[in-house]
């Protein structure tokens, strides 16, 4: 008998060694909102809280049977996607996604890793924009993954020019002093969120982030309040992050309580 529950997000994520980011902050983020993950891996990676070194995409026949086996067994209605390996990958994903309609799917673009190093080619920007981007109801991009994605526009026009009804521009990387997250429906701005810069490297915080609200979209809380409190969330890991490694900060998602 096939079992049916809403407390679940089907996650399409890569592995991060150090637990830092990828689909270890993806599960922690999710479970401290009640919800249970579905953890597909999409790339396997070298990596610490210093720097990436090598990655190796999952096959994609492996990712199509994983989907095919979970979407015969378990209901979910949120997809969160995270770190893709290569076009064919995130073809291959498009098409497992583009006949369920019914699904609200967020994408955290990972372009470059928050050390600095590249994490996507051209040819998997293209698939995104073109294959995958169309399918999804919200993205999360910073204002570099947003100029990568839109080169040449400005906030808006970039925004605008992506077929994604919700865009929540993250502004983290580009300020020392205030921070403003801004979101998008349809290209109209809808809300601000300030915060104040935090000092230190974070190693996850975009990955804490989406999921945090992948798991109150599941919950049936709205796009803008689910935004919110994600970011309200994440923040707090920051406030409380942990030095485990050389150089950047974990997110301390298990300490604080979701609001």
């Amino acid at each position: 008998m096939k079992r049916h529950s809403a407390d679940t997000v089907l996650l399409f994520s890569g592995l991060d060694p150090s637990g830092a980011a990828g689909v270890s902050a993806d599960i922690e983020t999710i479970n401290q909102f009640g919800i249970t993950p579905l953890p597909i891996i999409t790339t396997l990676t070298v990596q610490n809280t210093q720097n990436v070194t090598f990655l190796e995409a999952t096959n994609n026949s492996l990712i199509q049977a994983q989907f095919k086996s979970i979407k015969e067994d378990i209901d979910f209605k949120v997809v969160k996607i995270g770190l893709l390996g290569s076009s064919s990958q995130i073809k291959t994903i498009a098409k497992l996604l583009i006949n369920r309609p019914d699904l609200f799917i967020v994408l955290d673009p990972i372009i470059v890793s928050s050390s600095d190093n590249e994490l996507s080619t051209d040819s998997m920007i293209e698939a995104m924009r073109n294959d995958l981007i169309p399918l999804c109801s919200l993205l999360t991009p910073n204002l570099s993954e947003l100029s990568s994605l839109a080169p040449g526009l400005n906030e808006q026009s970039a925004v605008a020019s992506l077929k994604c009804p919700w865009v929540l521009v993250t502004t983290s990387d580009s300020s020392e002093v205030e921070i403003e997250h801004r979101l998008y429906h349809h290209s109209n701005l809808v809300s601000k969120f300030t915060y104040k810069k935090l000092p230190g490297n974070y190693h996850g915080s975009g990955c804490t982030l989406s999921s945090a609200i992948s798991a109150l979209i599941a919950t049936d809380v709205s796009v803008e309040d689910s935004c919110r409190r994600a970011l309200d969330y994440t923040y707090q890991t920051l406030l409380n992050a942990k030095k485990l490694g050389k150089m950047q900060y974990h997110p301390n998602r298990t300490y604080p309580k979701p609001l």
